[in-house]
């Protein structure tokens, strides 16, 4: 259930080995074929316009954070096949091989850098070719933004000396360290979501796609998972599963179902009139990444956020192609070690997302269309990748049509905060490098009368927001692990025939964009499936 970026993976990989699939979206299947999701860079109009936005995404807001001014920040997800990969910036990022030696070192056997690198292998089809850590002819095109503006070029190269760190030209490679040019999951001006990739039209015969159908539930007959009960608007039904049932709903939808369905705190769900199946920690461990946009007058970056720079984009693409619109907006990207970092030596602690566009300020919670500084500018994001802050996803009501309540706990740790601190000021320091001198002509954003960490330390909360990365609520541990909603081969404990596949099982969050181990979570999961016959 869910055709998001591990539920086309487990319906296809499925479906190719002759089983019998049916895959459940509550988004329209048009909707995924539509010009502004398919041309990568129309993602500035999808996320910046509001009506055309609510097309897609399921409009989720978290609960006031506490630590972050109160504010209520956008959980954007989508609802369309292709899930979130589908609305997404396309950036491609495994994370630190170490990440995955950690799961595994938890007691998630089976998930340790070596043993997954094969599966990344086979989804990619990497623009350099195979190599012993790189795929080629999977079904996922991975492609280096081919276009940079002179203002990119120059900040990759300025914050590669003031940063002290490499040029990286691959960090999916062998090493994430350094500064570089941005991998997206798109190819010849086109999105690769996992819709695109995985459900063409040469998808099997036996995988049938039930779009415009909301799961409420997951149907429980004597402790197994014998299918799900849908609704169309009109009539609800059960859809019987003839072996198993997997849950791709996400980081949140997937949490909610198996709360509806009894699986989850005893005592949360009596509070609400369900019946308990399995007292399991659903919702717990809800965790994301963290950025907080740095704004920069640059006149090479070119871009400009008005109609007119839109549209003549808009038909250079149409006329000829090859234009800025055929790729994502984000154009360099690093990964650094800061400091005061506590990871090992060889592992980066501090993402910078980088693009050619001037950004909302202070933030882009309301549902408006923002208004943004109209002259060209550099955006730079310093990134929390390892956030110590957890929250919790708990139900709002046992009607599986309202939202639940979604806590991520922003800077309840307030070594959160002091790391996107020390990143803003980190950005600053390379900012001033004289190899940008003649390119960066002033600070826009958060501004410079912010000047000491006392200023930014006030003016955080209101500035920091979401990557949109949320992980953690499904938490994946050892089969004797008494904090785990599932055990290594997806299956929620305690209940037969039923697993998640998706960003939901992460015990602890990848270090860089989610997508990528998202999927791969998908192709993890069809192999185990499989190879269990």
């Amino acid at each position: 259930m869910g055709a998001g970026s591990a539920g086309c993976i487990v319906a296809r990989r499925l479906a190719d080995t002759g089983a019998s699939v049916i895959l459940v979206e509550a988004g329209a299947a048009r909707l995924e074929r539509s010009r502004i999701i398919r041309k990568p860079g129309m993602i500035s109009i999808m996320h910046s316009v509001p009506q055309v936005k609510k097309r897609f995404d399921w409009g989720y807001y978290t609960v006031p954070q506490e630590h972050a001014a109160g504010r209520r920040i956008p959980v954007t997800r989508g609802k369309l096949l292709g899930g979130s990969s589908a609305i997404n910036g396309m950036l491609f990022v495994r994370g630190h091989r170490r990440n995955y030696d950690d799961w595994a070192a938890a007691g998630c056997t089976g998930w340790s850098y070596d043993d997954i690198l094969p599966s990344y292998k086979r989804m990619e089809d990497w623009e350099d070719g195979a190599s012993a850590v790189r795929g080629a002819g999977g079904p996922v095109a991975v492609t280096r933004t081919p276009r940079l503006t002179p203002a990119s070029h120059a900040l990759v190269d300025a914050f590669a000396e003031a940063l002290d760190t490499p040029r990286n030209d691959d960090y999916n490679g062998v090493e994430q360290t350094g500064m570089g040019t941005v991998q997206m999951s798109a190819r010849g001006g086109v999105r690769y979501s996992a819709s695109h990739a995985y459900l063409g039209a040469d998808r099997p015969p036996r995988l049938r796609i039930r779009s415009a159908a909301m799961v409420t539930r997951v149907v429980l007959e004597g402790g197994r998972a014998t299918g799900v009960e849908i609704t169309d608007g009109s009539r609800r039904q059960v859809l019987r599963a003839g072996r198993e049932v997997v849950l791709s709903a996400g980081v949140v939808g997937s949490a909610q179902l198996l709360l509806l369905s009894g699986i989850g705190p005893a005592e949360q769900l009596r509070g609400l009139g369900i019946d308990v199946a399995a007292d399991l920690p659903v919702g717990r461990n809800l965790h994301d990444h963290l950025f907080v946009p740095m704004t920069f007058l640059a006149p090479s970056a070119q871009h400009r956020g008005t109609a007119g720079h839109f549209f003549t984009g808009m038909l250079a693409e149409t006329l000829r192609g090859g234009s800025w619109l055929g790729q994502t907006v984000f154009e360099a990207m690093g990964f650094v070690r800061t400091a005061g970092a506590d990871t090992p030596a060889d592992q980066p602690d501090l993402q910078l997302h980088a693009l050619p566009w001037s950004y909302p300020s202070p933030n882009q919670d309301a549902p408006v269309r923002h208004s943004v500084d109209k002259r060209p500018a550099l955006t730079v994001m310093p990134t929390l990748i390892y956030p110590k802050s957890r929250g919790e996803l708990r139900l709002a009501s046992a009607d599986p049509a309202v939202a639940p309540l979604i806590d991520p706990g922003y800077l309840s740790d307030p070594a959160d905060a002091r790391f996107l601190i020390e990143g803003m000021k980190l950005v600053r320091e390379a900012m001033a490098h004289k190899r940008l001198e003649e390119v960066v002509t002033g600070e826009l954003h958060p501004g410079r009368a912010l000047a000491d960490d006392a200023d930014l330390a006030r003016e955080l909360p209101q500035r920091v927001h979401s990557v949109y990365h949320p992980v953690g609520t499904c938490r994946m541990g050892g089969y004797d692990d008494a904090d785990a909603v599932v055990d290594p081969e997806l299956k929620v404990r305690g209940v037969e025939g039923l697993r998640v596949a998706d960003a939901a099982v992460m015990p602890s969050i990848t270090g860089g964009n989610t997508n990528a181990p998202a999927m791969l979570i998908g192709e993890r999961c069809a192999e185990l499936m499989t190879r269990q016959g």
